[in-house]
Order: structure tokens, then sequence, then C-alpha cells
């Protein structure tokens, strides 16, 4: 099949080598020309593990393109995926819909061909309704059809996601367009992934709902690790015991500095906003909202505290700076709340990432950066994991806390067991971890 994608930031340049990988022909349309010089010339735009050698492969074989014609790329088309941005609109929260608007209006004025035109990109309730009216007002010259189809993509494991759904989610208003759908993810098929067709309406909210549900976990795991710390309890097990349990499920019960990414922030926020516009307030996810925004800051206050109280004068050794291993993502990380409010305090920061420190540079003035853990941890006064990259689970501990001029290493996403840092020296502050002994 001829599949078009508009607009190759993270979604539709995964979505786009996805289905290339598929057998399918695809065709990525960026605007950008920076972003579509690097695009054609085999360089990611993104870090992504993996799918710079799946589209080196798709390119060479063929069936990847890229382009900025979006009038010729659609002629004969199966489908017209819409992948543009979405992010949170400033002074409100709800999701900013101009660039998929602008695409609808394009769309109208250029399409020749009979063909189905597919939403991936995240829009609250009615949009895809509102696309249908704005393409079909510009009088196009061909028939169409519209189709809500939400990615789940997790950043960092997106590859996996894709070709191992859990589920492939459709919403549609005829059979034809069903048709071409599940022609397009066919390839799975073989794996049996459960397509789940729905109307517009429903395919829209799954996507906020499922989304705003995880956030909540996790949200409310930092709650319970809050309680740990003043209980005497370990938020570790209690994850486990309650994940254990098959109505629960233990993914998403990670204590840690706070959810953030390209998703979870401007998802909960759009979707309090569009409960409060439909007179409907999402109250819990509200709370989820304003609880998470807070903890990060908290986190400030737990180093200060592991730090005799004061980071003034002294030097923070910072490791990961990302919202999450395995990207380059910056938005809404942790440590553009964290890293700032240290320095306001009178700290230094000697900060590492392995994949975000060309963007981190940009966001985050006055930080020094250096390429490994030890170098960040030589002579700094205490160290900080905020991110939990592979690069920093099997450190030295020895060898840190000889770097350190202070013993005082902090554990933001509990990666080592107490009494492995304690072994080597070190003073543990983790997350959710209680004191209180009988």
């Amino acid at each position: 099949m001829k599949l078009v994608m508009i607009g190759a930031g993270y979604v539709g340049l995964v979505s786009g080598i996805c289905f290339s990988d598929f057998g399918h022909q695809v065709i990525c349309v960026e605007k950008d020309s920076a972003k579509l010089a690097k695009l054609r010339s085999g360089e990611l735009s993104i870090f992504e593990p993996g799918l710079d050698v799946m589209m080196e492969r798709n390119t060479r074989e063929g069936r990847l393109h890229f382009s900025d014609d979006l009038e010729s790329a659609i002629v004969d088309a199966d489908a017209v995926f819409i992948a543009v941005g979405t992010p949170s609109r400033h002074g409100d929260g709800y999701a900013d819909l101009s660039y998929v608007y602008d695409t609808a209006h394009e769309l109208g004025a250029k399409l020749s061909t009979d063909t189905v035109i597919v939403i991936k990109s995240t829009v609250p309730v009615g949009t895809n309704r509102e696309v249908k009216k704005i393409i079909a007002d510009c009088g196009p010259k061909a028939d169409f059809q519209i189709v809500s189809n939400p990615e789940f993509l997790r950043e960092g494991s997106a590859i996996e996601d894709f070709m191992r759904p859990d589920r492939i989610i459709v919403g549609v208003e005829t059979p034809e367009a069903e048709a071409v759908m599940r022609n397009i993810y066919r390839p799975l098929n073989i794996r049996e992934t459960p397509v789940m067709v729905t109307d517009l309406e429903t395919s829209e909210t799954i996507k906020y709902a499922a989304n705003a549900f995880l956030a909540m976990k996790i949200t409310f795991i930092n709650e319970i690790a809050d309680l740990c710390e003043k209980t005497g309890g370990d938020v570790q097990q209690v994850s486990k015991g309650i994940g254990l349990d098959t109505r629960i499920g233990g993914k998403f019960l990670h204590a840690g500095p706070g959810y953030g990414g390209s998703c979870f922030p401007k998802d909960t926020l759009a979707l309090v906003q569009t409960g409060q516009r439909y007179g409907v307030p999402q109250q819990i996810i509200e709370t989820v909202v304003a609880v998470n925004n807070a903890r990060k800051s908290a986190m400030y206050d737990k180093i200060v505290k592991a730090c005799g109280g004061s980071v003034k004068g002294k030097r923070i050794a910072v490791l990961g700076v990302t919202f999450k291993p395995n990207t380059d993502d910056m938005r809404d990380a942790p440590s553009l709340v964290i890293l700032p409010d240290l320095i306001e305090g009178g700290a230094s920061i000697t900060a590492c990432d392995p994949e975000g420190g060309v963007e981190a540079r940009q966001l985050l003035p006055g930080v020094d950066w250096v390429d490994d853990a030890y170098s960040a941890a030589d002579g700094a006064d205490a160290l900080v994991i905020i991110t939990e990259w592979n690069a920093f689970r099997g450190l030295d501990l020895g060898r840190i806390n000889e770097l350190l001029t202070t013993s005082v290493f902090i554990d933001l996403r509990n990666i080592y067991p107490v009494d492995a840092v304690e072994a080597a020296g070190l003073v543990l502050t983790g997350v959710g971890k209680g004191s209180i002994k009988g």
C-alpha cells in the first residue's frame, strides 16, 4: 500500500519507518528544511534505539522516502496520516491544534485522488470531525474518509511498541475505511494483535484515558513513597506487593521525581481542559497534574536535606537529565525544575547524560557538562541520579565515594540497594525508603 505520513516528528517518523518495514511504500512529508535535509542524508532527527538501522534499510530498499511536496506525495495514496504536533497551548493547557487544522486546510486544497485521512496526532474529542469539516469545506477534488488511529508509543521502546502492540485502536465511520486500516495493519495478524474498531469519539477518548490512567499510577506510587518515608516502609516492596495483584499490575508503579515527556504532561492537561469544556470536571486527573508539578519541586527539598540543609557553595554531580532513559527528549523533564532550583539555591552543577546533552545545554544554562559519571563526581559534594540510564546502573560505587568530597549519594530512581551503597561507604538518600527501626 502507498502511505503518506505528514510530519516527521517523533510519532510520524517512528510510524513511517515502521510502516515501511511492514512492506508498505511510505513517503514522510516534512516542511522543516533542516530536518528534511538530515533525513534525506540518512541522519535521524530524534534519538530512538534501533530506528537509524531500520531507516537505512528501508530507504536503501526503496520503501521509505522523504519529501516536502505534499501535493505530489498524496496522489494515489491509500491512506494519508496526519502526525503533526499538538503541544499544550500557552495559557490554558489545551492542546494546540493549529498544526492539525493547517494540515487539514492544505489537504482539502490539494486532495485529488480518493483516500483515507488518518489522524495519528493526539487530539481532543471532536477533532476528527472538525478536520473532516475543514477538508470538506475546502471543496476537495476527490472523496475522502476520516479515521482516528491514536498511537501508544513509549519513547525508548517505540519500535517494540509499534511492531508488537497490545492493541490497535481504529475509529471509523464506514466499513470501507475499516477495511483499509485492517489492510495497513495486516502484517500484525501473525501475532494476533487485537484490532479494536470504534467510532471517532471513542477512539479519541481512549488515547487520553490511557495516558491519564498511567500518569495517575505514577503519581499514586509517588505519594505512597512519601508515606513510606514517614512510616518506615519501603516503597519498592509496596509496589511489588500491590503489583502482583493482576487487577493492578506492576507497570508504572516505580516511585521517582515525577513524570515528564511529550505525552503525559500535555495529555493530562488536555483531558482536564476537555472535561471543563464539557462541564464534566476530571477531578482525579486535575489532582494528578497538581501533585506531579509539586513533586518535581519537592525533589529539590530532598536534595537540600541530604546535603545538610543547604546547597549554597556546594557542587552537585547530576546523572541524567532527560525525562527517561533511551531518549533525548527533554520535554517537561524533572531536571528542568530540579537543576534551576539547585542553582538558585547557590549550588554549582556538573552533569552528564548519554543523549540529552545537546538540547539540555540550551535549556539548562549555567550547568557544566562532562562525558561520564566519574568526571561528574570528581570533587563534587553530592551525587544525584535523576534519570536511570543503563550507563548509571553499574557504577563502581567505591570509586564514586573516593571521587566525592563527601559521601552524599542521592538516588531519585531507586537504582541501587541500600546495602550496596552503604558497603561502598556512601550515605544513601532514596525515594520512599523509611528509616524507622523498631
